[in-house]
């Protein structure tokens, strides 16, 4: 899977304060998101991500 730094990715559990969404903001062996209802941010390891993704949307300014 390509990830890209501003994407933004739903997974397939949801944070608790209920959203799905998480943005982009670090790419490499481990990624960092932030939640995109509450703002927290997380580091999570890629092999996590790209289990558990369940749709990737583009940014804008995404090739």
């Amino acid at each position: 899977m390509q990830f890209e730094v501003g994407d933004i990715i739903k997974l397939k559990k949801k944070h608790p304060c209920g959203s799905f969404e998480w943005e982009v903001l670090r790419v490499g062996a481990d990624f960092r998101l932030k939640c995109r209802g509450c703002s927290h941010q997380i580091m999570i390891a890629r092999k996590l991500v790209e289990k558990n993704v369940k749709e990737i949307k583009k940014t804008l300014d995404s090739k």
